[in-house]
């Protein structure tokens, strides 16, 4: 099995240049993150994703530092917390989470979810303050519907770099990623293997057999031939790692996306909390 070394691509984005498939820290904590974090530095990944919800941010960033990569080969991403998008709330976040993981900027700040209860403009002014402050090189978002994707990009004075959302095969989001295109806006895939589903799923699993690859390899690459994508997938595992970013040596052919992006239709969606925004309706489904 081929590993990660230099062959992740990357995706030009307002004048930056982010690697198309990143590591997630999600429900990684203590000193198993910290592991997770350094053997995905090992294998090359060099897009880290992280929050301040996550817990593990110090893990993180000491991973970052003892791996002596210099900083401008990585791209750190954390996200701000939806308890704290009031203004104040919200530069107090950015410089513990900067505090935590010992760097003295991120390269993207993220809304991790929409309040509701706080203007959407006051939230987006106060991100792009962090950035005035050279905390953050770019301003994005994440879980947000092309309504307030809109309403984002209205009331930034920078150009929303990213908007991070859940997709995989039993999730349509065609309409939102179109709507990320239209804006040239990264659509950052969270959840890319959909916690499994369909992993075992006959589609996916013959495809798999035909490449000489994994299933979860089959999804990685989906998401990788579909353009100006991003995915985070998360691993603990040190093969599951090397494995996920073993995705650049086969090819998947149009019949065989297309079969793929059929099984949007299962209409998969994992991540719904009770404070959610209202999520698009998928494409095939839409008036």
């Amino acid at each position: 099995m081929p590993t990660a070394a230099n062959a992740i691509p990357t995706l030009q984005v307002h004048g930056s240049v982010v690697p198309r498939l990143g590591f997630g820290t999600w429900r990684l904590s203590g000193i198993a993150c910290r592991e997770a974090v350094a053997t995905a530095l090992s294998l090359g990944y060099r897009h880290i994703d992280t929050a301040a919800m996550y817990g593990n941010e110090v893990e993180v960033g000491a991973a970052l530092a003892a791996s002596g990569q210099a900083r401008d080969t990585l791209f750190v991403t954390t996200k701000v917390w939806r308890d704290d998008l009031r203004p104040d709330d919200l530069l107090r976040s950015a410089e513990a989470s900067l505090d935590r993981l010992k760097l003295d900027h991120v390269d993207l700040l993220l809304i991790h979810w929409p309040n509701a209860a706080v203007p959407l403009s006051d939230t987006m002014a106060a991100l792009n303050e962090a950035a005035d402050r050279g905390w953050t090189r770019h301003v994005g978002v994440s879980n947000l519907p092309v309504a307030l994707l809109r309403e984002a990009r209205q009331a930034s004075r920078r150009p929303i770099f990213a908007n991070q959302c859940e997709y995989h095969p039993g999730l349509d989001q065609t309409t939102l990623i179109q709507a990320c295109q239209a804006g040239d806006t990264a659509f950052v895939a969270y959840r890319p293997l959909g916690q499994g589903r369909q992993l075992a799923d006959p589609l996916i699993v013959g495809i798999a057999e035909r490449h000489g690859v994994t299933p979860s390899q089959v999804v990685l690459r989906w998401h990788m031939q579909q353009p100006d994508l991003v995915a985070i997938p998360r691993s603990a595992n040190p093969a599951h790692i090397a494995e996920n970013a073993a995705v650049f040596d086969f090819v998947l052919t149009e019949s065989e996306m297309d079969a793929i992006f059929r099984l949007s239709r299962q209409n998969d969606r994992h991540v719904q909390p009770d404070f959610a925004p209202v999520w698009d309706a998928p494409a095939w489904d839409a008036p």
